[in-house]
């Protein structure tokens, strides 16, 4: 099973989304310029519909 971590965070970056805060366990809060709004990222992303998700929230129209 693919693992998504490294690419939804470089992406994430890459268009401006910036790290606010750890959440609960092992979640963490970003920033996205595009949505101006905060949105949890987990820290372990093994699917591509929970990546997609993320991508979702923050306004960035990739999908894997």
């Amino acid at each position: 099973m693919a693992e998504y971590e490294k690419k939804v965070r470089d992406l994430l970056k890459k268009h401006g989304c910036t790290f606010v805060r750890q959440g609960k366990g092992d979640h963490e809060i970003w920033y996205s310029p595009i949505t101006d709004a905060h949105f949890p990222v987990d820290g372990k992303i093994k699917s591509r519909h929970t990546a997609n998700g993320i991508m979702k929230q923050s306004g960035i129209g990739h999908r894997f």
